[in-house]
């Protein structure tokens, strides 16, 4: 793809922190070193390899003679669904004692995704049979549950990054409070109007407890499967603010078009409705930077 040299230099050292590359019960286009290598097309700096089944950490690791020849660093992570237990400290801690950097609280098993995907939380439909069990994380008062809060500790405790997942945006609140009394400062809502459905005034209030909203190419895509106007996406910067804002892919499914060509497409036009570049480069190199802590 033809791409402006402007462009390029604005989006070296990008991070990606939401990549779907395998492997994956739900059909990938690549796996995770296919997705940083790729990545070097625009300078990559580091990349998040999410699945909503399993702890992408291992994977990172399995794969680490082939990632040690791509200059990105690829990270893994963990999201609590119901096929690594929930809510599983023993799990989260593993994960990132071995290095991942992200815990998703409840995607595919939160009961708002369920909500929208009824067809047992599957999109598309796995390339094995799974069951799934919908994960809460306040009990029937509403209260955080305590297995929750155990995770809180864990992640303050690594510097990991908090993802309130696909919950019941009342649920991400409740999260987002226990974490900032805990001295958690890392936390992200993803896609919040995709999903989610979170009002404007609470997404003001998340990000005035340190969140970052994390807004999605894959949704601004041209050739993607939502196809959104690119005026949506300006209009949260410009009411969040860039310096609250992250953006990232959410691609590497199988139909749709690979990270990097969505992001030269979605970039480029964000640039040409008068996004500043400055708040580009804020929003793809140094938010996820510092949410990463590469420059610690």
């Amino acid at each position: 793809m033809p791409q402006r040299p402007a462009l390029a230099s604005l989006l070296d050292g990008l991070v990606d922190m939401h990549v779907h590359s395998g492997p994956s019960p739900f059909p990938r286009r690549f796996d995770h070193v296919e997705a940083a290598e790729d990545g070097a097309r625009i300078g990559m700096r580091a990349m998040v390899a999410k699945s909503h089944h399993h702890n992408t950490q291992m994977d990172v690791l399995a794969m680490r003679d082939r990632l040690a020849r791509v200059a990105a660093t690829v990270y893994g992570g963990i999201a609590l669904n119901s096929t690594v237990g929930g809510l599983n400290v023993h799990a989260v801690r593993m994960c990132l004692r071995m290095g991942g950097k992200v815990v998703w609280f409840p995607t595919i098993s939160s009961g708002r995704h369920m909500d929208c995907h009824p067809e047992d939380g599957s999109f598309p439909t796995t390339t094995v049979p799974l069951t799934l069990e919908r994960i809460d994380v306040v009990d029937e008062r509403g209260e955080l549950k305590p297995e929750a809060g155990e995770i809180l500790d864990e992640i303050k405790e690594q510097n990991a990054v908090l993802n309130g997942g696909h919950m019941y945006p009342e649920y991400i609140r409740t999260l987002f409070h226990a974490a900032k009394e805990r001295g958690i400062d890392r936390m992200v809502v993803s896609h919040p109007d995709f999903v989610l459905g979170v009002e404007r005034s609470l997404c003001h209030e998340l990000v005035g407890l340190g969140a970052y909203l994390e807004h999605e190419v894959a949704h601004y895509d041209p050739e993607g499967p939502e196809r959104w106007d690119p005026r949506r996406l300006l209009t949260w910067i410009e009411d969040i603010g860039p310096e609250h804002t992250v953006l990232a892919s959410d691609f590497g499914q199988v139909t749709n078009p690979k990270p990097v060509d969505a992001w030269l497409r979605v970039a480029g036009a964000l640039l040409d409705l008068g996004l500043p570049e400055k708040d580009l480069r804020r929003m793809v190199h140094h938010n996820p930077s510092r949410l990463l802590g590469l420059d610690a």
